[in-house]
């Protein structure tokens, strides 16, 4: 049986990819979340339930070691727990910023660090780290977030060359649009850190409309299911890829981002957002 620990499973994403791995008869999968009442329903889906805060040493501590207990090791990690801050560089307080990088960057970093000992010693293990299309290219009043999510890609490609001497193997998710809870989250954010009577009100405004009819495009956006799918590839293929981009939307803007350069990007930006 393969142990695979998720985090941040009380909606989206998460609650999708332990679902569908739960149901497999050869992965033991632990669903976690900081209040055990938020997941007690995975439990009828098959997954074992633990309570963790990423952004709490002495709980990612306790969720390990529990693991640890029964099965020896965490064979693998899925580092899926995160939100979106949103709002003008100038003008989003810095603790706001400071409290999404202890979720998205801290907190990632120190449940690996405290997983890979005992992946060391089993000689071999698995870190899915779920990122974002957002760690590959920037949107405007979304600077914070993608910088959230391009010091996990970042994290991501050294680990991957420190330990595959292990026998440990490090793969990103890339999800694109996708319909959870993301987009409301990100967009009173970045209501929250601008000022209604500030230079970039219109902005915001912009950036708030254009997320919006964004996330309700079906064309351009995709089910938690659908990045579920991946994060299951990801977890059980026997080589799995460097790096998973979920959606054709995605793959269309990283792509168009990394062929044609930044300034005719921002010129696409400027055309979106205007």
């Amino acid at each position: 049986m393969t142990t695979v620990l998720i985090t941040g499973t009380s909606s989206g994403i998460g609650r999708a990819t332990v679902r569908r791995l739960a149901r497999r008869p050869d992965l033991t999968v632990y669903a976690t979340a900081r209040k055990l009442d938020a997941i007690a329903d995975l439990a009828e889906s098959g997954a074992r339930l633990l309570a963790l805060d990423v952004t709490d040493e002495e709980s990612m501590r306790a969720a390990v070691a529990a693991v640890e207990a029964a099965h020896g090791h965490v064979d693998v990690l899925v580092n899926n727990a995160g939100y979106g801050e949103y709002g003008p560089i100038e003008e989003t307080p810095l603790d706001r910023v400071r409290a999404q990088f202890e979720t998205n960057v801290f907190g990632l970093a120190r449940l690996t660090q405290l997983v890979l000992p005992g992946m060391r010693r089993a000689g071999r293990g698995r870190i899915v780290n779920v990122s974002s299309m957002g760690g590959r290219l920037v949107f405007p009043g979304g600077g914070y977030y993608h910088a959230s999510k391009y010091a996990v890609e970042a994290i991501s490609d050294a680990l991957r060359q420190e330990v595959r001497p292990f026998g440990v193997d490090v793969a990103v998710v890339e999800p694109g649009l996708i319909r959870t809870g993301f987009g409301a989250v990100a967009s009173s954010s970045l209501g929250a850190g601008a000022d209604p009577t500030g230079p970039y009100r219109g902005m915001v405004e912009t950036v708030d409309a254009v997320m919006a009819r964004s996330y309700e495009n079906r064309l351009l956006s995709a089910t938690p299911d659908t990045v579920a799918r991946v994060i299951e590839r990801a977890v059980t293929a026997r080589r799995p890829r460097t790096r998973y981009l979920v959606t054709a939307a995605a793959w269309a803007m990283v792509h168009t981002r990394r062929l044609f350069g930044a300034r005719v990007f921002d010129t696409v930006n400027r055309l979106q957002f205007r």
